[in-house]
């Protein structure tokens, strides 16, 4: 079985557990970390759901050196993405939500930025994760990990071409907005209440694709202070999916 196939780490095996939103085939837990309040919490959660847990040596893990495993690792199945014209239905009926807010990853290469953008994405209460099959990292055990463990409370889409996905959502009533160091406006000029909305960001080194660039209804920027290269792509996505959320919020009580 390959690393892919574990989930490793405290948080991350515990939210797996919580969500139930992956079939854990059974957990290994070091014998030397069975006082701990999570590690508890974990055998807890094991015995409710019927899966097996088992306390191993400590030289079990010697597989996983170099990895945060924390002391328990989980071997689950692979990760079930959403079909992505199932997912367009499903939103369609959901009458209790206004609007649909999305993430387009556009060759993020490095596992953690993915991570890190998921586990903004699920905080930030965004519907999905749309990633493409190729020239994207996939998700993994790094992925799970970095995310810690929000994987499994997002769907997660796969596709095999980010221009027809682009395309569908614009039929669907979804604005398309593109992050870009040469954007035309600042990303908190953006009124982000009042739509349906898929961001999309750029990898580390080429940014957003140039087709891409030119199906979007907005190019955003964040404006930098000084003469010095752009933010960390996760941390990018973190400032504009957090200034959509500050004008929820303040809409949300205005309105009250």
């Amino acid at each position: 079985m390959g690393l892919e196939n574990y989930i490793y780490g405290r948080n991350s095996v515990f939210e797996a557990l919580l969500s139930n939103s992956r079939k854990i085939n059974k957990v290994l837990i070091s014998k030397n970390t069975s006082n701990d309040v999570k590690i508890n919490e974990i055998i807890s959660l094991a015995k409710e759901q019927g899966v097996v847990y088992q306390f191993v040596p400590k030289e079990k893990f010697q597989s996983f050196t170099g990895m945060p495993h924390q002391g328990v690792v989980a071997m689950v199945s692979p990760v079930e993405y959403t079909n992505f014209y199932e997912f367009l239905e499903i939103s369609k009926k959901e009458k209790d939500k206004k609007y649909s807010k999305l993430i387009i990853l556009d060759g993020i290469e490095d596992p953690h930025n993915l991570g890190a953008i998921i586990r903004t994405a699920v905080c930030a209460g965004y519907d999905a994760v749309i990633i493409p099959s190729r020239r994207n990292a996939q998700v993994s055990a790094t992925v799970e990990k970095t995310s810690a463990g929000a994987i499994n409370h997002i769907p997660l889409i796969q596709v095999n071409s980010l221009s027809n996905v682009i395309d569908k959502l614009k039929d669907n009533d979804y604005w398309i907005i593109a992050a870009d160091a040469h954007g035309k406006d600042n990303y908190f000029d953006i009124d982000y209440t009042d739509m349906n909305f898929a961001l999309i960001m750029g990898g580390e080194e080429t940014g957003v694709s140039r087709n891409n660039l030119k199906k979007s209804d907005f190019i955003v920027k964040i404006p930098m202070l000084r003469d010095f290269n752009s933010l960390n792509v996760s941390n990018a996505a973190s400032a504009i999916i957090y200034e959509s959320v500050r004008q929820m919020i303040q809409t949300k009580n205005h309105s009250v």
